[in-house]
């Protein structure tokens, strides 16, 4: 049977380091706040873009009919009225960042589905509400900074 060994680190900077790094976790609010505001204008950028990176499915040619006849057309996708978009919103305490819409039919918009009268309408999935991979590394680079 081996004998244990231990070591202690003696120093006082590291000590210091990890004392700051542990009063920063417990007040997280900022960060969360900062990653709020990623999600809102990463939103702002899917609506200002027709989705990121990959462009939203186009409007079917009975939605671009309707949307001519109401003088609606041309125009961007999702966003007739403005409603959907300016229904986003953000919350954050200090263990979360949150986004998201109560319109009833964002979720629709968001993850696709069947709609109208029997359902009879396919509505393609347009992800307003997604984050790209330069998204997630401002995330990241947030949260680094924060508990540096």
């Amino acid at each position: 049977m081996s004998d244990s060994i231990e070591i202690k680190i003696d120093n006082k900077e590291v000590e210091s380091r990890l004392l700051d790094l542990a009063q920063r976790s417990e007040n997280l609010r900022p960060l969360m706040k900062n990653i709020a505001g990623i999600f809102a204008y990463s939103t702002e950028e899917n609506f200002k873009n027709e989705g990121r990176p990959d462009k939203w499915t186009e409007l079917s040619e009975s939605t671009i009919k309707q949307r001519t006849k109401n003088k609606q057309w041309p125009g961007m996708i999702l966003q007739v009225t403005g409603q959907l978009a300016s229904s986003v919103n953000t919350y954050y305490d200090n263990d979360s960042a949150v986004i998201g819409s109560n319109l009833e039919y964002a979720a629709i918009h968001q993850l696709g589905g069947q709609s109208g009268r029997n359902k009879s309408v396919e509505i393609p999935a347009r992800p307003y509400l997604k984050l790209t991979d330069e998204d997630f590394e401002e995330i990241i680079a947030s949260t680094m900074n924060y508990l540096e």
